[in-house]
């Protein structure tokens, strides 16, 4: 009966969950060298097509090379980037849907373990999983038990975590899966455990845990397993990856034993560019490592271990053998499987190699490239339109673009299938034209325009034209003075009153009202521009508008609510000035583009105001501050969780201690800095999606979540900041 058939199948689940490890006795003359692969694969919220073939493939290619195991990214069925879609049972429903196909396809399932990660509802929670499956049969689901819930993550919001430490208990397949079940009854494992193989032993971990102080890696380590894998979901961030390295390093040399990470690598259809980098590591050091920022969808990096090596490398940490000792004993599931290579002469073990780090210029010029690319194939456009001032911001965004399109021809011209069909499509090229140069490309698919005034420069204008010419890119140079006459005349009609500029006797009102109202003709005209220009071509579809805002301007506010930074997406939008600026004097001479140098060099300008042999209108005199103070600002605000007290104190004592600066000097920057972003901050509730690079970011979608109304005068922050300064003086 059913008591019955469930009382048998919680003597099974006992039986095979606290297995102890069977591979603990075998002869120290059996080698035990595994070749193991993770992976890097560009997954999509809610592709559950492109999900399943990029899963298949990546499981193809790792048993191509040898492999008897396989990981890949954090919910890589479903994609990471679901978000609320997690609510949804379709999602869930889908996702074991795809597992269901993969443990259909028998021969591609026969003779590897691999390792999926899926969304699992278990006893009314649901929560974020590793799916184990051998040979075709899931044996284990291992829940995630510790979730992202600061930054960019809300996991919290969809998921609950697993808080049962080293317990399992019996779950109950979906119905496309229950058919896979080991055992037959359509259950497994599920909870806090590891596998045992015939030769070794398997445990994992998911994205954050890594990061937690008690990492479960620690405690499968003294545990005695040997490998332990990590599927996750994690993003790009400038100068992040040598944190995430040591991590990994860190996991498998203080413990011992070897570790495989994997990585989402692309935009699943956010903001975040999930950056790669799949690796292995053994006993501390690493010996595999893929690419942190690639336009391939899939990529399998494998390595041949010798686990003995492992054995010997924790037998010597004699302070490990005695916490090892006594340990809480995680349940074993039990799997009749050969991990290690079955051959007499097995593959020799994969030699250590430095980590690969790209300098924080290289990052600029690769993550967002990969990003827009990805973007732009995914949305059903036909390009890319950028008004192009002639400025660094712009450029930046340009030589990003220039750059993407070096990037995919050369992965085409390598033989990436999937990357050459794609550039066909968007640019509207037959199977048989040949993959155009990068340049040929630009001119097809990415349009810049310099929308000038009255206002504008000569040598802004020349430059947007020879960078433009650099890149390929199809260039347009108008005059919008027409326009802008037409609505100016408009509210002249309207209210019989003519504004002027500062310049020539205006008040700050009119002043400001006279520049946005070109910033935002230009807007207008962009959008336009960018919907019927292929159409004026002859050819089909739309073009993407770019921004180019750079993170330090939205942190102030400086900048024109629906302006042109009011675009569809804008790759720099997480990026300091700073940083932009090393990265142009770098791409002049790394991309092709030197002209990037003459941008470089010039002073940033708006150029919304007319110029006067005394008068040039520069952006850092417009704000009243520096582009390296906003730097610092930001980082404080954000990064050290400082309110305004707090900054002053800050840097008084530290980042300004050392500069010419009174304590009255800094006391009113601060207030300052405080006034401007308080008031602007509700532009940031219509800042365009942009690519996120920085920690210090104020984009108010969801990673610095704050009010958008707030008393800008700051009475009593700022009462305490004058007390702090004047009691400060009148001790000097």
């Amino acid at each position: 009966d059913d008591a019955q058939s469930q009382g048998d199948r919680e003597r099974r689940r006992r039986q095979h969950a606290h297995a102890e490890p069977r591979h603990s006795s075998r002869a120290h003359g059996d080698m035990r060298n595994a070749t193991l692969a993770t992976c890097a694969l560009n997954q999509w919220a809610l592709d559950f097509d492109g999900n399943y073939e990029r899963i298949a493939q990546s499981i193809a290619l790792a048993k191509a090379q040898g492999a008897r195991y396989r990981v890949g990214p954090e919910l890589e069925t479903c994609g990471y980037g679901c978000e609320d879609h997690f609510h949804e049972r379709d999602t869930e429903t889908h996702a074991w849907e795809v597992i269901g196909k993969l443990c259909e396809d028998k021969e591609l399932m026969a003779d590897v373990a691999v390792d999926v990660g899926a969304p699992a509802t278990h006893r009314g929670a649901r929560y974020n999983c590793r799916v184990f499956i051998v040979n075709g049969e899931i044996v284990f689901v291992r829940p995630k038990r510790a979730l992202a819930d600061d930054g960019n993550y809300r996991e919290g919001r969809w998921f609950v975590a697993w808080t049962r430490v080293n317990e399992t208990e019996s779950f109950a397949l979906p119905t496309s899966c229950a058919m896979y079940a080991r055992g037959g009854d359509g259950t497994v494992p599920f909870g806090d455990g590891a596998l045992e193989f015939d030769d070794g032993s398997l445990g994992s971990e998911t994205c954050e845990e890594l990061w937690t102080p008690d990492a479960p890696h620690i405690s499968l380590a003294l545990n005695g397993v040997d490998v332990v894998s990590n599927g996750s979901g994690s993003h790009h961030q400038l100068r992040k990856l040598d944190a995430r390295m040591n991590l990994i390093k860190s996991a498998s040399g203080k413990a011992g034993g070897v570790y495989l990470y994997s990585n989402q690598r692309g935009c699943d259809g956010g903001r975040l560019y999930y950056d790669g980098c799949a690796c292995v590591a053994v006993n501390g050091e690493l010996v595999a490592q893929g690419k942190q920022f690639d336009v391939s969808d899939v990529e399998v990096v494998t390595a041949t271990v010798d686990l003995d090596e492992v054995r010997s490398h924790r037998g010597a940490f004699q302070s490990m053998s005695i916490q090892a000792s006594n340990v809480p004993r995680i349940p074993f599931i039990r799997v009749p499987f050969r991990l290690c290579d079955a051959d007499s002469t097995p593959s020799a073990p994969t030699t250590t190699r430095p980590v690969r780090f790209h300098i924080p210029e290289e990052e600029i010029a690769l993550g967002p490239a990969c990003w827009l690319w990805d973007y732009l194939r995914r949305s059903g456009a036909s390009g890319y339109f950028l008004p192009l001032s002639g400025g660094a911001d712009s450029a930046s965004t340009a030589a990003i673009v220039g750059n993407m399109c070096q990037l995919v021809t050369k992965a085409a011209n390598d033989g990436d299938e999937t990357v050459a069909r794609d550039i066909r499509r968007i640019a509207q090229l037959s199977d048989a034209d040949p993959i155009p140069s990068a340049q040929k490309l630009a001119e097809l698919i990415f349009t810049t325009v310099y929308l000038g005034t009255d206002n504008s420069s000569a040598e802004t204008r020349e430059r947007a034209t020879a960078l433009a010419k650099e890149i390929g890119a199809s260039h347009l140079s108008v005059v919008i003075d027409v326009v802008v006459a037409a609505v100016v005349g408009f509210f002249v009609m309207v209210t019989g009153k003519t504004p002027k500029f500062k310049v020539d006797g205006g008040s700050n009102a009119e002043n400001l009202a006279l520049q946005n109202i070109q910033a935002r003709v230009r807007m207008v005209l962009s959008f336009l521009l960018a919907q019927l220009l292929p159409w004026v071509r002859g050819k089909n579809g739309f073009l993407l508008v770019l921004g180019s805002a750079n993170v330090d301007e939205g942190l102030r506010g400086y900048m024109t609510k629906y302006d042109c930074s009011s675009a569809d997406v804008n790759p720099i939008g997480g990026i300091s000035k700073s940083d932009l600026r090393s990265f142009l004097r770098w791409g002049a001479n790394n991309l092709g583009y030197p002209t990037l140098a003459l941008v470089e060099e010039a002073p940033p300008t708006a150029e919304l105001e007319p110029i006067r042999e005394d008068y040039v209108q520069t952006d850092e005199e417009d704000m009243g501050m520096s582009y390296d103070e906003l730097g610092v600002y930001g980082r404080l605000r954000k990064i050290s969780r400082l309110g305004p007290v707090a900054m002053y104190e800050r840097l008084s004592k530290v980042e300004w201690k050392h500069r010419n600066l009174t304590p009255r000097e800094i006391a009113e920057k601060v207030k300052k800095f405080f006034f401007f972003y308080s008031c602007n901050r509700h532009k940031m509730t219509t800042l365009t999606p942009s690519y996120h690079a920085e920690n210090y970011s104020p984009d108010d979608n969801r990673f610095d979540q704050r009010p958008f109304l707030y008393n800008v005068r700051w009475p009593w922050q700022f009462r305490r900041i004058d007390e702090l300064a004047a009691k400060t003086e009148a001790k000097r």
